[in-house]
């Protein structure tokens, strides 16, 4: 698989992405095939979060329960975890930061993250608390570098002007339906159509011209946890069709294509994967060798129901 460097960083990684927020009903067995499917497809880049498992670091605990790199396999893989859901609010505190992570490292059995990513934006957010957070746990060798997830522009741009640390990543919802951080672009300033309202407030522009790596979750979802538009002939029948024939093209499966459909974006996204099935992931890592043309990444666009003006 096709790697990439994160850049601001010395960070080589994988245009996918292994998420693991679904491991915790998975037994050690079951978790080291995933991984080790995942690695066999040329995988380097894993994802946790503190909230993921059903309890706190309940995922992280079980992925540290059942995997273990040696000190030579710990330098090839890259580890990022999010921290800031609580129970019912959200909290990017110093205290919270710092607590969350020295629980994430125990529960993940590591002596530092390659990552740490703001979860999701906490409108009380106090961007000296986060700065006071991240020298600390840089300064500590706990964290090696930071993002962001579901933030805009403006939200980076102010925690940017305190935080020391580049913020090199943030993680977005992204997928062929789900995509009004492109879509918008191609249709901005047309009147009385919703695809030209821009809800990412210039998210991919802005990471592009500052150098930020975007990560698309939910890489297969119709909506915002809508299910998967794969095979949903009764909603999106043009879109599977194209994705059936272009998969049976290139030799890959229409997963593989709908990966490739993002990887082919020349902002460089990685595709963050969800799924606790080895074959799955096999599937979609293939797509990132794909590269699709011009006329088939817009076809594919057009076929999911985004305009061309």
């Amino acid at each position: 698989m096709k790697s990439q460097r994160i850049a601001r960083t010395d960070l080589s990684v994988s245009a996918v992405v292994l998420g693991l927020m679904r491991i915790a009903e998975l037994d050690d067995e079951e978790i080291r095939t995933l991984v080790g499917a995942a690695r066999d497809a040329g995988v380097t880049m894993f994802d946790h979060a503190d909230i993921y498992g059903g309890e706190r670091h309940g995922s992280e605990r079980r992925f540290g329960d059942a995997v273990s790199f040696t000190p030579a396999e710990r330098e090839q893989v890259v580890i990022q975890s999010k921290v800031g859901i609580r129970d019912g609010y959200f909290d990017f505190s110093a205290e919270h930061i710092l607590r969350t992570v020295d629980e994430s490292l125990a529960a993940l059995r590591l002596e530092h993250l390659d990552l740490l990513l703001l979860h999701r934006p906490d409108a009380l957010v106090e961007p000296e608390e986060v700065a006071s957070a991240f020298d600390a746990l840089e300064s500590a060798g706990k964290v090696r570098y930071f993002g962001v997830s579901n933030h805009t522009p403006g939200q980076i741009d102010l925690l940017a002007r305190t935080v020391r640390q580049p913020l090199v990543v943030n993680q977005v919802q992204l997928s062929i339906t789900h995509a009004p951080i492109i879509a918008q672009g191609v249709a901005a300033n047309m009147v009385r159509l919703d695809q030209s309202v821009d809800r990412g407030l210039g998210m991919l522009d802005h990471a592009r011209l500052n150098d930020i790596t975007l990560q698309a979750w939910s890489p297969f979802q119709k909506g915002f946890f809508d299910g998967v538009f794969l095979g949903d002939r009764e909603h999106f029948a043009e879109l599977n069709d194209v994705l059936d024939e272009l998969a049976a093209s290139y030799g890959v499966t229409p997963m593989a294509i709908a990966t490739a459909w993002i990887t082919r974006h020349p902002a460089g996204i990685q595709v963050v994967l969800g799924t606790t099935n080895p074959g799955r992931v096999t599937d979609a890592a293939a797509g990132a060798d794909v590269v699709l043309t011009r006329p088939e990444w817009y076809r594919l666009f057009t076929a999911a129901g985004h305009v061309l003006p």
